[in-house]
């Protein structure tokens, strides 16, 4: 009912908060390119405090841990692995391009499944308009009378776009207080029959990420309003909380 819809959704959050911060925490020494911004080598262990907040007015928090692994070949090239406590295992590459994922693993899968095209972290210059395009899904976005309820599964894949729209930028965390920082938004657009009245609305995907150099990931936004009829949404917030 709706106590399991919305676990499993915050689950996914979860899950898919995973895949956004291994994308995006990669360490120096070893990994080519510079990964200051999204640390890649052997020995970092990053704890954020998650808030998932729904249109329903409930409030979930948790705790979620990331910790990289070392060197791995993979395909016969190197890659940096990255761990979600969550069970997924994220491969991950640098270069003068920037910081990009190869191929991730969740904990039912046996084998890494590659990423179809590089999946950008973060792209080099590390300057304000640096743009590409990754994939992403809705994590909260449900209908209301649908099932299944969790829009991701009609729509897994959805373009979104990101841009570096700030640098030098200051965060202040659980963690401490960090500068220096470059502020990443990706927006992207999903199209749902939302309310009987208006019928379908495009309902924007948005996510902030600050990355802050030695550290990598330290914030998170992530917006899914549904509002509508149908449909219900919600956000997400992610802090560090500790970083070793």
């Amino acid at each position: 009912g709706e106590m399991s819809s919305m676990a499993s959704s915050i689950k996914a959050g979860a899950a898919w908060l995973g895949s956004v911060v291994c994308s995006t925490l990669v360490g120096c020494g070893g990994p080519g390119g510079d990964t200051s911004l999204f640390p890649l080598d052997k020995g970092h262990r990053w704890t954020y405090k998650v808030a998932t907040e729904l249109e329903n007015n409930t409030v979930q928090r948790e705790e979620m841990t990331l910790s990289t692994l070392g060197r791995v070949d993979f395909d016969g090239q190197p890659a940096w692995v990255r761990r979600s406590d969550s069970g997924a295992n994220y491969w991950l590459r640098s270069d003068d391009t920037g910081v990009y994922r190869v191929a991730s693993r969740s904990d039912i899968e046996d084998e890494p499944r590659p990423d179809p095209v590089r999946r950008y972290v973060l792209k080099r210059p590390y300057a304000v308009g640096t743009s590409w395009q990754s994939a992403t899904t809705a994590y909260l976005l449900e209908h209301k009378q649908d099932f299944p309820r969790e829009v991701r599964y009609k729509h897994p894949v959805i373009p979104m776009n990101y841009v570096i729209e700030a640098v030098d930028q200051k965060v202040d965390t659980w963690a401490g207080k960090f500068d220096g920082c470059l502020r990443v938004k990706g927006q992207a657009l999903i199209r749902l029959f939302a309310d009987p009245v208006v019928g379908w609305r495009d309902i924007p995907l948005t996510t902030l990420e600050w990355y802050c150099p030695g550290v990598g990931l330290v914030r998170l936004e992530r917006d899914e309003p549904g509002k509508a009829t149908f449909i219900s949404g919600g956000r997400i917030q992610m802090d560090l909380a500790d970083f070793r």
